[in-house]
């Protein structure tokens, strides 16, 4: 079906695209190993990886750890950090069909009992910094566990100088794209505990698919800088593509702007990832000159919406476009600007494959028109097939096919869309509706301010007032009443916020988001 948005799609960009139901997330990546067996594959340091050198790594980890047991359909928790074991054991579990759980290096007791209960893992596979977490919580199960030191010497033997497993005959292992689970990546638990999105091998090759039409990425030449943990649904969706179009993906330990800038100088990426923290800090520092971000071509942002003036700024220096768009873990990717006709401050447009409307708040059944807020609902070959072990938040989120995104959004004419807010961080004061997103944009404008947080604390009269927690850059100073001096001239005045408070750092996760949650929790208890 012909919609309004296909009118800005560039030449050779089809409507809609055919997502094979055949094709496996290992087919992907052998079809690349074999087009591409010489070029660089990954990049960890000093450990530089082939593309046949990680299809033979690959293997061997995969007969490694059928050996000790582990098949088709088992739950297998992966709590590594950004390095090549972790693409290794990624690959070698989609080789063996099990099913990856998602487990980020910094989750503490409360979070890992969660998940891994929940998740009703056989397996984990980790580095030896997680073994004391492992020791200290109480599971309702016991779960076998594969331990890579911190010297490599596991691994090292395993993927490279083992002939043990030479004589190891792996199955040849079905798999039904469609409906056989690759991971579960567990969302942020922002409202109770964390829900397990289901993403099949089918969700992951429409994401490929889609985003390589989308942004015409070329066979063999593509290089992304990886900042972002692989733990996260942008960290892992970014390594299925690089590798799928045989591209090199550098990984990225953890984000240092010495480190960053090396890399940049070294090996000219074209694509970087990172959350709005990463650009911020690269826009700040010193270290980073215009020349060293040149190489860049296609820059996304995730985790949370970037500032307008981060994205003029970052522009303006690097001469690449920070390629705004919308994606969640239940899925993935979306929306995307369009590289030929961009709209700052817009998600941009439906990528191939994708449909979307905008249904009243009340009501999800009622569409509302162009220009008229309402609710995000999506369909397209990315949208999740549910969550683990839980029906309930399934129903609720996934309507006759369409995922009910949470998220308040406006489409105007042309079919560009603009997120406008959360329903759940919605702000209403004294009956008007406040959306966080603009008074951080207005207060993100002030040179001084570093980073900001607005969202809204109970109030007995208003029944909602506006706060905005603030980090200013350093040298810089600023007075409560310029800040709100400031804002008036850009907002109406029950926008502005009524509560100021100056911090040294905000509460951000792992992937450099910040904890919003958190710091209306803190203000609670007060």
């Amino acid at each position: 079906m012909r919609r309004k948005w296909h009118d800005f799609y560039p030449e050779g960009i089809p409507y809609d695209v055919e997502i094979p139901t055949d094709v496996s997330i290992y087919d992907t990546f052998e079809e690349a190993v074999g087009k591409s067996p010489s070029s660089l594959a990954v990049i960890d340091e000093e450990l530089v990886m082939t593309y046949s050198e990680l299809k033979v790594a690959t293997e061997r980890l995969a007969k490694y750890l059928y050996k000790q047991g582990m098949k088709k359909g088992d739950h297998v928790a992966v709590m590594l950090p950004n390095c090549a074991e972790y693409v290794v054991c990624y690959f070698a579990l989609q080789r063996l069909g099990c099913t990856q759980v998602q487990v980020n290096t910094l989750y503490q007791s409360s979070e890992l009992t969660h998940i891994l209960n929940d998740s009703k893992a056989k397996w984990i596979v980790c580095d030896d910094a997680q073994v004391p977490k492992l020791k200290a919580i109480e599971l309702s199960s016991e779960i076998e566990k594969v331990v890579f030191d911190a010297e490599r010497d596991l691994f090292q033997r395993i993927c490279f100088h083992d002939e043990e497993t030479a004589n190891i005959q792996l199955p040849n292992v079905p798999i039904n794209p469609m409906e056989d689970v690759a991971f579960i990546q567990y969302t942020g638990g922002t409202t109770g505990n964390a829900k397990g999105v289901m993403l099949t091998h089918y969700n992951i090759v429409g994401y490929i698919i889609q985003n390589r039409v989308f942004y015409f990425l070329r066979e063999n030449e593509e290089i992304t800088l990886g900042n972002t943990p692989m733990a996260h649904v942008m960290g892992i969706g970014y390594l299925n593509l690089t590798i799928a179009v045989g591209g090199t993906y550098i990984i990225v330990r953890r984000f240092n702007i010495l480190k960053v800038k090396e890399l940049l100088l070294k090996y000219a990426p074209t694509i970087f990832i990172g959350a709005p923290t990463i650009y911020i800090a690269l826009l700040n520092s010193d270290e980073i000159d215009d020349d060293d971000l040149k190489s860049l071509k296609i820059c996304t942002c995730g985790t949370a919406p970037l500032p307008l003036e981060v994205i003029k700024e970052f522009e303006e220096r690097s001469g690449a476009q920070i390629m705004e768009g919308y994606g969640m873990s239940e899925v993935l990717v979306t929306h995307r600007n369009p590289l030929s006709q961009k709209k700052t401050g817009s998600i941009g447009i439906p990528i191939p494959g994708v449909d979307c409307k905008i249904v009243k708040l009340e009501d999800r059944n009622v569409e509302v028109p162009a220009g008229e807020e309402g609710e995000l609902l999506i369909k397209g070959p990315q949208v999740m097939k549910g969550y683990w072990n839980n029906p309930d938040e399934t129903a609720q989120a996934l309507i006759d096919g369409w995922m009910a995104t949470g998220d308040i959004a406006v489409m105007d004419e042309d079919g560009y869309f603009f997120i406008v807010g959360r329903k759940k961080d919605l702000i209403i004061a004294s009956g008007y509706n406040i959306y966080p997103i603009e008074v951080e944009n207005v207060v993100y404008e002030h040179p001084a301010v570093f980073e900001a947080c607005v969202f809204g604390v109970p109030d007995s009269y208003r029944g909602e007032t506006v706060k905005c927690v603030i980090v200013l850059k350093e040298g810089q100073k600023m007075t409560e009443e310029e800040i709100i001096s400031f804002c008036k001239e850009r907002l109406a005045t029950y926008k502005v916020p009524k509560i100021f408070e100056f911090r040294k750092s905000l509460p951000k996760t792992a992937v450099g988001k910040i904890m919003k949650r958190q710091l209306m929790k803190e203000e609670l208890m007060k």
